[in-house]
């Protein structure tokens, strides 16, 4: 097993003048599972290939351990990649892909046998073993795919997007066996995938890119409780953080005709060039459903209703709130706010109920950079 370091590490592609991944600075524990999450075009495939040695890198440098392999032929970084599509042979049965990487290494017949039934086990695969790929499903095809990678023994587990192609109920259960997986055999493993909730419950820590810039690196309940800026924020949490840029006037964000009181310590990190206005941001849950009376209470019409059984969500419209309605954005769009309501009590659409945000679970950021100020 080994450590994975990024020193600066960037990478510019041909006829480009942006970076695809820029200075990337990160450190991965050995045997730690690291998820890279970001959307589409971030860099996070970029990242993991160029670990694999499968795009060059232009400047800065990748170890693995203490051994610098920037320049090191993929053969010969003793790591193993599990793909999107899965890439296995067609013609070759299970246990055949499973060993193939063995036995163009020329390890004997014996020791290929062996370690290719010792992964069939793991991944529950054994009596698939004599099969063509075509004669399993999607699941049973990643998990073939896994096996080939575990039975190659690396220092570095390397998968991208590998649950994709599932089907739902399938991500669920497969994500839950590789988290597991990788767990019990302790290799040290990064994960690229767009999904924050892959990301979220699967990763010891997870890194957040944006533009081929690392934003946030952080265990899972720290991108979710401290998010260091307005885009972290955003991307981590389902459905997304209600986030609005307001007014600051007399100590308080102005909301329409609510006055939502700030911290002396956020006022006074106010800087000219927020032009005297904050962003904040508050999940759906951290709102309460109040009186009309209550300080602080926004006004929201409900616009739709999700009942999910064990719980509700209201996408609502703030009321009365003029231009500053159009500021706030949540996952439903623009001028919507996300409410988490109990699903035994659930308004009717076109109704207006009152919501507070909970002291201590809304968070600030400069409306200039989008940076945390902390309370």
């Amino acid at each position: 097993m080994a450590t994975v370091t990024y020193d600066h590490a960037s990478r510019v592609y041909p006829g480009t003048e942006r970076p695809a991944v820029d200075a990337l600075n990160l450190h991965i524990e050995d045997g730690e599972f690291l998820v890279l999450v970001g959307p589409s075009g971030c860099g996070k495939s970029t990242s993991l290939r160029m670990l694999a040695g499968l795009e060059d890198v232009n400047s800065g440098r990748i170890l693995i351990g203490d051994r610098d392999v920037t320049d090191v032929q993929p053969k010969d970084r003793d790591i193993a990649m599990v793909f999107q599509n899965y890439a296995l042979y067609p013609h070759m049965s299970v246990a055949d892909n499973m060993g193939f990487a063995l036995k163009i290494a020329g390890t004997p017949k014996a020791d290929i046998r062996k370690r290719v039934e010792e992964a069939a086990k793991i991944l529950d695969l054994t009596e698939y073993l004599d099969r063509k790929p075509k004669a399993l499903s999607g699941g049973q095809r990643q998990r073939v795919a896994m096996g080939r990678a575990i039975v190659r023994q690396p220092q570095v587990f390397l998968m991208d997007e590998p649950l994709s192609n599932l089907d739902a109920k399938l991500r669920v259960q497969t994500r839950t066996q590789i988290a597991s997986l990788q767990r019990r055999l302790g290799v040290t493993t990064v994960y690229v995938t767009h999904d924050q909730t892959e990301a979220l419950t699967m990763g010891d820590r997870i890194a957040v890119l944006k533009d081929g810039l690392l934003q946030q690196v952080g265990t899972p309940r720290e991108m979710y409780d401290r998010p260091a800026n307005v885009f972290v924020a955003g991307f981590i949490g389902s459905p997304a953080m209600n986030i609005g840029s307001f007014q600051v006037a007399d100590g308080a964000a102005q909301l329409g005709q609510t006055r939502i009181p700030l911290e002396r310590s956020v006022v006074g990190a106010i800087r000219p060039e927020d032009k005297g206005h904050i962003t904040i941001g508050f999940r759906p849950e951290s709102l309460d459903v109040v009186s009309q009376a209550q300080e602080g209470a926004i006004p929201v019409k409900v616009v739709l209703v999700e009942e999910l059984g064990s719980d509700a969500f209201v996408y609502g419209e703030l009321v009365g709130a003029g231009a500053a309605a159009r500021e706030i954005h949540s996952g439903a769009g623009d001028a919507q706010v996300i409410v988490r309501v109990d699903p035994r009590q659930v308004p009717m659409k076109g109704d207006t109920i009152w919501v507070a945000i909970r002291p201590g679970e809304r968070h600030v950021f400069s409306a200039a950079n989008g940076q945390r100020i902390d309370v």
